[in-house]
């Protein structure tokens, strides 16, 4: 039987910069829940690993870009947890060192166009219709599964916050963050920070997995120019965050968050001590694609 129980601590931050305003500061430390299987993607595996297992599949089967946090954490989890896996890699055969981590892990990749990429289950058919051992899963491990997993966060909280904060590249964490504290009456105020430019198109993705019309905030100027991408302020704020607190974020997800609640903090966005929770998703392997920025 697959055990994930793991709840990660809640982490008070003294950043001057955010700090001063004044607010406090907390940090839900979900990147210590694992290595490799770290952050969001634990808790967006965690019940498809469950279902799978439930139903005698062998095999995971996901999809991803070539520095993808994902297909990190599924071939660490399948090594973990004793499934074979396999990854469609979107784009040309590159050779990095999130790549080199996968294969240490046993994982399979394939590398597709990115025009074939477009349409997964086409993609699945073609090399695993006729195989009964495998389990698909999509990019970023999005769907109702993920979604499930997600609510844990907010379950395990210690105290109540007047404001959440999380990154989102697909929108399965922020919905079940939003679908527990509608759950359990809370009056926290859910925010999300796509990191993708034109990110608006999130908010109908969460909505088709909320459990009722929840009003929540979605801030789409916080991109830095699209996933990935990022500039000299961004980098400069994380260096020196990282500097004075020891806590590793990471310029394509957890970083723009964190910038986003600096910027909101000295706009007086927030009620005077308000106690503003950020979801520190992991994704430090993400860096390894941009240490030329630092």
């Amino acid at each position: 039987m697959i055990n994930l129980a793991f709840h990660s601590p809640e982490e008070e931050i003294y950043y001057p910069s955010i700090t001063d305003h004044p607010i406090r500061l907390f940090l839900k430390r979900d990147d210590l829940i694992h290595p490799f299987i770290s952050g969001n993607k634990w808790r967006k595996l965690k019940y498809h690993l469950i279902k799978a297992e439930e139903n005698n599949k062998k095999h995971m089967v996901t999809f991803g870009g070539a520095y993808s946090n994902h297909i990190l954490a599924s071939a660490a989890a399948g090594a973990r947890f004793n499934f074979k896996t396999t990854a469609f890699i979107r784009g040309e055969e590159v050779e990095n060192p999130t790549l080199k981590f996968c294969r240490l892990f046993g994982m399979e990749l394939i590398f597709v166009s990115r025009e074939d990429y477009k349409d997964k289950m086409i993609l699945y058919n073609q090399h695993f219709k006729n195989n009964l051992q495998t389990y698909f899963i999509d990019e970023g491990g999005f769907g109702l599964e993920a979604e499930l997993g997600c609510r844990e966060i907010v379950q395990e909280l210690n105290q109540e916050y007047d404001h959440i904060f999380c990154a989102a590249g697909t929108g399965a964490t922020s919905a079940g963050i939003i679908n527990q504290i509608h759950l359990q009456g809370l009056k926290t105020q859910f925010h999300m920070i796509p990191v993708l430019k034109g990110g608006s198109f999130l908010r109908e993705d969460i909505q088709k997995l909320l459990i009722e019309n929840i009003t929540f905030h979605l801030h789409e100027d916080y991109h830095f120019g699209g996933y990935a991408k990022t500039q000299p302020k961004l980098i400069d704020f994380i260096k020196d965050f990282t500097s004075k607190t020891a806590v590793l974020i990471d310029p394509v997800y957890t970083g723009k968050a964190l910038f986003a609640i600096m910027d909101l903090a000295s706009k007086n966005t927030f009620e005077k001590e308000a106690k503003i929770l950020m979801i520190h998703t992991g994704g430090i392997f993400g860096t390894l694609g941009m240490l030329d920025k630092f």
